[in-house]
């Protein structure tokens, strides 16, 4: 069977967004697209009491899905799931096992920090997995080729998720700079050591085009966000460690910082 993107949808603008992006993933990495609506449905759900949650009929969910993969030009199975979202995906990640979550992100423009709460975040620090997060205005959909890969210059392990996000680099023919952020100045031999803790993992074997670049910046996330925002690349690749999942300030990590923000699609890898 053909490999698996899981895209999450509740039918707004951002979710349509995504699911463009991933049909355009599709060939290249020879995948099929699962469709993935969860409806609040649940007495449990704390968001039942605040208004936060959007809710429509059954039948509405359905046509909403059905036209969805009528539009689409790959092969789509549509699925409900029911309830919170993070345990509905990891449900649906456990039946699927997908090389990617894809998932849209929507304007947080006029939302004060501390108050953007994202189904991404969430999915993250309940269910990690790969998760390609697509901002509401990326330009256009085309397969990435131009791949920032920021990591923290420390050695890291992709267990069980290396072989995908291998596939996926070598599949869409990526051209990766390593990038890597430095409170100060330091030795020459930063950038080799750098670019060599990505090198151990394998996740760049077979790929021609692989440099290393590294800035001084005291603030990593603002300095990846820069990067984002030069023109020079299509997609960023973040490393998300589990220790940071488990952390009481997640939601201000790197991680989530460059997810609230980028304006490139952002690839999460959960790394050990």
């Amino acid at each position: 069977m053909k490999p698996s993107l899981l895209i999450l949808t509740d039918f707004f603008p951002a979710a349509n967004k995504a699911l463009d992006y991933a049909t355009c993933l599709a060939e290249p990495l020879k995948a099929r697209l699962v469709l993935l609506h969860v409806r609040r449905d649940s007495l449990l759900d704390p968001e039942m009491f605040t208004g936060a949650s959007a809710h429509e009929s059954p039948q509405a969910a359905t046509l909403a899905l059905r036209s969805a993969a009528r539009q689409t030009t790959v092969p789509l199975e549509a699925e409900v799931g029911h309830g919170q979202v993070a345990p509905a995906a990891a449900e649906a990640v456990r039946e699927h096992h997908p090389l990617l979550v894809v998932l849209g992100r929507p304007d947080y423009s006029d939302t004060p920090d501390e108050l953007v709460q994202t189904a991404s975040l969430d999915l993250l620090r309940h269910a990690p997995y790969p998760m390609l997060v697509v901002p509401h205005g990326v330009a256009g959909a085309r397969p990435p080729r131009r791949v920032l890969l920021a990591v923290d210059g420390e050695p890291f392990s992709l267990g069980d998720h290396q072989a995908a996000a291998h596939h996926i680099l070598t599949a869409l023919g990526a051209e990766v700079t390593v990038f890597h952020a430095v409170p100060t100045t330091g030795p020459n031999e930063l950038p080799p050591l750098v670019l060599d803790s990505v090198l151990r993992t394998g996740l760049t074997l077979g790929l021609s085009a692989v440099q290393c670049h590294s800035v001084v910046s005291a603030h990593p996330a603002t300095a990846i966000l820069e990067a984002a925002q030069s023109g020079a690349y299509d997609l960023v690749v973040l490393m998300a460690r589990r220790r940071s999942f488990m952390g009481r300030l997640f939601h201000r990590s790197v991680t989530a910082q460059v997810l609230v923000a980028s304006p490139l699609p952002v690839l999460v890898l959960p790394a050990g």
